[in-house]
């Protein structure tokens, strides 16, 4: 036995990162419609292999060995928003641009616009940008430099106005553009009474780290996407406090890796000579 695990230890590893990818791709594409694609492609490929091998077709398996490297490349174009949002995750970190207080007054406010536009069934759609750019659907709306307030969102968004179609995004604590077009999910929404602004609300948090917010024009319903899930219909008291988990829970973290990165600077200083170093 021992002879045998170290001669094959090297096998059992391959196996596990090999299992763990697998499954890890699973989880993030198993809800995209390219998962249906991928799933055909692996079937025709495993039958093809099998009957090849059993059967000894020589030319089926000269075929499969050449068209394996067309069909990764494939995959790369049909994966390609998914694996553009895994990397530009992988690549971002959290920050937020002001400070604590600062924070907790722009979600009082952010969250007594929503409440005054669910009152009155104003349909809107907030999308409050973080560490990912959202540039690109700034400049499909209305260019806005403002601070945010009840009275601005409903004058926005209402009905009458020419900016109530689309959404705003917010940078901070400022509106920076209104009436701008976002991506529509192409994920699988079993729930057939998403509209199409649940849907694009969706759509960007799946393209990005944003934060949006969804209210309903039929029933006055609010509703939070993040991570490209949806959690709907959010009493008063629910969204205020999902608004501080997300947000200032950032700027917690933050604050308290800043303080140890400064503690760690100070004990790394040697003192020298008899001067008695202070710390700012």
């Amino acid at each position: 036995m021992l002879e045998f695990l170290q001669e094959h230890w090297r096998s059992a590893v391959e196996i596990l990162i090999l299992w763990v990818f697998i499954f890890q791709a699973y989880r993030t594409f198993k809800a995209t419609r390219g998962a249906r694609i991928l799933v055909g492609l692996a079937i025709i490929f495993v039958a093809l292999t099998l009957a090849s091998q059993l059967l000894q077709l020589e030319v089926i398996g000269f075929i499969i060995t050449r068209a394996a490297l067309v069909a990764a490349l494939a995959l790369l174009i049909i994966f390609q928003p998914e694996l553009r949002n895994a990397l530009a995750r992988l690549g971002s970190s959290r920050l937020f641009s002001f400070n604590t207080t600062q924070q907790e007054q722009f979600l009082d406010t952010l969250s007594e616009a929503v409440w005054q536009l669910s009152k009155k069934r104003f349909g809107a759609l907030f999308a409050i940008e973080r560490t990912i750019g959202l540039k690109e659907h700034v400049e499909t709306g209305v260019t806005i430099t403002g601070v945010m307030s009840s009275e601005l969102a409903l004058t926005i968004f209402h009905p009458k106005t020419a900016l109530h179609d689309g959404g705003v995004i917010l940078a901070g604590e400022r509106i920076v553009a209104a009436s701008c077009v976002f991506p529509v999910s192409q994920s699988e929404i079993r729930d057939r009474s998403l509209g199409l602004r649940h849907r694009a609300a969706i759509g960007l948090t799946e393209e990005s780290d944003a934060v949006t917010i969804v209210v309903s024009e039929e029933t006055g319903a609010v509703s939070i996407c993040i991570d490209g899930k949806i959690e709907r219909n959010m009493g008063d008291d629910e969204f205020r406090k999902r608004l501080e988990e997300i947000f200032l829970s950032d700027e917690q973290e933050d604050t308290e890796e800043m303080v140890r990165e400064k503690l760690d600077a100070e004990n790394s200083i040697a003192p020298g000579g008899d001067r008695t170093l202070v710390s700012d």
